[in-house]
């Protein structure tokens, strides 16, 4: 386990003051802030657990003293200031550190991890000789929930046909297919029935790996068996169960990826996590890929993001089909729901009407199934663990989405029963 010298602090400590609350109280010239965030650095990569951790700690615990005593001039009446010394004396203390000895250098090399992205990213961007670090990786976001709606790597929200089998991604180091079927005769929405996601085989880190789920089939290892990829130590690839058949998630430390994949109701959904220069890494060859490209024009259900209600028409003749042909196939649905009960149902969930509240009216309608609400809901719940800017986790149906004027509704009632009776 690293060390996190914050945390290793007792409550109300110098450094949950002076990280955060530095700039509101001290001079221009004090310089107590940059002492602090050199020791953070110093020893954020140390584990307590190893030989040697505590010679090293004091000598960080050193560096940060003298970092602190040669800005004391500056400092004077900065209550940041004497806290951190109080701190530092407080650690040496329990630390059995000496006054005297050597100190750590202000900018350490840290060790290597050659199979965790993270440390990889972080010394290909350190500026040589500054120990200064350029910004973070960029990482992107695609998922896949319901009749299905797909939110792209570019944030663009659609709801597509895409019946069968087709690839959400396919890069040099990743790749994730799905496969859709019909939900509700009568309709072009689809659901998700399985995925199946290839770890490529990348270096000394991992050999290829699979991970697929089907229907009432949500594995909590690879389909060799495995739960891990790579040695046990390095921990690499890793399969962690969160809720047994219902929520499972993928971690490739090694590429910086992780993969979520939920069964609620009959249906599974997915979310995924990854560096967008990886994600970027694919020829020509690889150019059909869902989450990078989008859904063709061709299999779009929703016009240009803007996502029509079936209403009641469509639920009310699928009921009528399966009264004069009993043996078709049905969906699996508990009611009928007007416009009114599927937002009422929604909202018990989504608060916000984004436009993941708006396709959970859309899956309700259609297909009358409640368990499209949770779908919803979990694959907000996604977006706000795994996509890396939270002033876009909600995104809102353009204008013109969802016009509830009674004229409008006709419209789209007429034309949906017309491709309905049309494929009778």
């Amino acid at each position: 386990m690293t060390v996190d010298p914050i945390a290793r602090l007792p409550h109300n400590s110098v450094f949950e003051t002076g990280v955060s609350g530095a700039s509101q109280v001290q001079t221009p010239q004090c310089r107590i802030q940059k002492c602090t965030t050199d020791f953070v650095s110093l020893t954020s990569h140390l584990n307590p657990s190893l030989d040697g951790f505590d010679g090293e700690f004091c000598k960080a615990l050193r560096a940060y003293s003298g970092c602190t005593h040669r800005t004391s001039k500056s400092c004077r009446g900065n209550l940041v200031f004497h806290s951190a010394m109080l701190g530092i004396s407080d650690l040496m203390s329990q630390r059995n550190c000496s006054k005297d000895g050597p100190t750590s250098s202000t900018h350490p090399v840290a060790p290597i991890e050659p199979c965790n992205y993270h440390s990889r990213y972080q010394h290909q961007a350190t500026l040589p000789g500054t120990g200064a670090e350029l910004p973070r990786p960029n990482y992107l976001f695609c998922g896949l929930f319901g009749d299905p709606h797909l939110r792209t790597f570019k944030d663009q929200f659609q709801t597509c046909k895409v019946e069968g089998a087709w690839p959400l991604i396919d890069n040099n180091y990743l790749s994730v297919q799905v496969t859709n079927v019909p939900v509700v005769q009568g309709s072009s929405a689809t659901a998700t029935n399985k995925i199946t996601i290839i770890f490529k085989p990348y270096q000394e880190c991992t050999d290829q790996k699979v991970y697929q789920a089907v229907t009432d089939d949500l594995p909590a290892a690879f389909v060799d068996g495995t739960v891990i990829g790579g040695s046990s130590e390095m921990r690499s690839l890793l399969v962690l169960e969160k809720s047994p058949g219902r929520h499972v998630e993928v971690h490739a430390a090694y590429i910086g990826v992780t993969v979520v994949v939920r069964q609620l109701g009959r249906y599974l959904t997915l979310a995924v996590r990854m560096p967008e220069e990886l994600a970027m890494a694919f020829d020509e060859t690889q150019d059909l890929q869902l989450c990078m490209n989008g859904c063709p024009s061709s299999e779009r259900i929703d016009q240009e993001g803007r996502l029509q209600l079936p209403v009641l028409g469509l639920q009310q003749q699928q009921q009528q089909q399966q009264q004069v042909r009993p043996g078709r196939a049905t969906s699996q649905r508990g009611s009928t729901f007007s416009l009114e009960s599927a937002s009422s149902k929604c909202r018990e969930q989504l608060e916000v009407k984004d436009i993941y509240f708006h396709s959970c009216v859309f899956d309700l309608l259609t297909t009358g199934d409640a368990n499209f609400t949770s779908a919803a809901y979990n694959a907000l719940k996604d977006v706000e663990m795994l996509h890396p800017k939270r002033e876009h986790w909600h995104l809102f149906p353009r204008s013109g989405a969802h016009r509830s004027s009674g004229a409008a509704i006709s419209t789209v009632l007429l034309c949906l029963l017309t491709a309905v009776l049309s494929q009778l």
